[in-house]
């Protein structure tokens, strides 16, 4: 039996090879410069960032104790369950990747289908989401929030 290399063979060759670089170069860890920043499950405390720190969402103040500002181009929406405590998670809704719509009454809302999240941590109050919001990250620094 010969084999002959056809076009097929070579992109599914290339295809698999650029599949492994690409995953190759998506590992790695943290930045390594110390600088405390929202990247857990659970959305630990913000409290600082290195100068010059990434793109400002909003200011503090902003930002209401007990709620949150949904920030939608961005697709991340930053809390203050209590105050000087600022939390972020994505702005999509884990059960449908609708964009959620408001924060009230402690809890992240999703217009579509009516999941609500907890402002506190993100996890599910309401449902049909099943899964919490993903944390994004976030750096406070000074009276300003940040992108990570």
């Amino acid at each position: 039996m010969t084999h002959e290399t056809t076009r097929r063979t070579v992109l599914l060759a290339t295809g698999a090879t650029g599949a492994v670089a690409l995953v190759a170069a998506c590992g790695g860890g943290g930045d390594g410069n110390g600088s405390t920043s929202t990247d857990s499950p659970t959305g630990q405390d913000a409290t600082s960032a290195p100068a010059g720190g990434g793109r400002e969402l909003a200011s503090t103040d902003e930002i209401p104790v007990g709620g949150g500002k949904i920030f939608k181009d961005e697709q991340v929406v930053v809390t203050q369950p209590e105050q000087g405590q600022f939390k972020a998670f994505s702005a999509i809704c884990t059960h449908q990747r609708c964009t959620l719509g408001s924060v009230s009454d402690g809890t992240i809302n999703c217009p579509c289908h009516g999941s609500r999240f907890r402002v506190a941590d993100g996890s599910v109050a309401n449902g049909p989401a099943t899964r919490p919001l993903p944390a994004e990250k976030i750096t406070v620094e000074g009276g300003s929030v940040r992108l990570a």
